[in-house]
């Protein structure tokens, strides 16, 4: 299964740009979402946590400044504007209100590329956890170890990049498909032994899981109290 670089939404009411920008991205190995219009995205981003929004400022219904304003408290997902040459008053408004870099219209695709690795490479490790405590449970993906009450478990590279997501989005639902490109596996059946093995480590009562939770028909989700 192929390993993408970073799920991406791209919110533009313009089809042409909209389509242009996935075809673009998705060559250079970046999954992506895309959003016809502000309330298009909201709904979007209620359910998925992307981890970068391409958002242009001029759309009907909802502006992309609208859209920013309602949702920077919430979320701190890395903004890229798409502006037009004009705009220059939206794009200052845009970075003030918490944009993280701006694009005017008409691009370069392979500029849009640059600017998003940029911001990706800057973000990737801020406020990333590496240690939690949870109930009798501590994970230390720096030690590689996981500490139930008195027993200690190695954690493997795979168990940390599954743990690493889901201890920074706590309470987020992670679909088979999504581990599978974390991992670079695609059979759902050995996911499910990975998750079944975390469990052991994890849990005290591992058939009866408090934490690391199966939600049917959706995936698995980390609940930390």
């Amino acid at each position: 299964m192929k390993k993408f670089e970073a799920h991406i939404l791209v919110v533009d009411d313009d089809d042409g740009i909209r389509d242009l920008v996935k075809k673009y991205l998705i060559e250079k190995n970046f999954l992506i979402t895309t959003a016809n219009s502000a309330e298009d995205a909201q709904e979007k981003i209620s359910f998925i946590k992307f981890d970068l929004i391409v958002l242009d400022i001029m759309m009907p219904g909802q502006s992309g400044l609208e859209f920013i304003s309602s949702n920077r408290k919430k979320i701190d997902t890395p903004i890229i504007l798409l502006t037009a040459k004009g705009e220059t008053d939206e794009r200052v408004e845009g970075l003030e209100k918490g944009a993280d870099d701006y694009l005017p219209k008409p691009f370069e695709p392979k500029e849009l590329v640059l600017r998003i690795k940029n911001i990706l490479a800057k973000t990737s490790n801020k406020n990333t956890k590496r240690i939690i405590e949870f109930g009798n449970i501590k994970i230390d993906l720096n030690k590689l170890i996981i500490q139930n009450r008195k027993d200690q478990f190695k954690i493997n590279n795979t168990e940390k990049v599954i743990l690493e997501k889901m201890i920074n989005s706590p309470g987020e639902i992670f679909s088979r498909d999504y581990i599978g490109n974390l991992i670079d596996i695609d059979k759902e059946r050995s996911i499910d032994v990975i998750i079944t093995r975390l469990r052991k480590k994890i849990e005290i009562e591992p058939k009866k899981p408090k934490y690391l939770q199966t939600i049917r028909g959706s995936g698995y989700v980390l609940w930390i109290e």
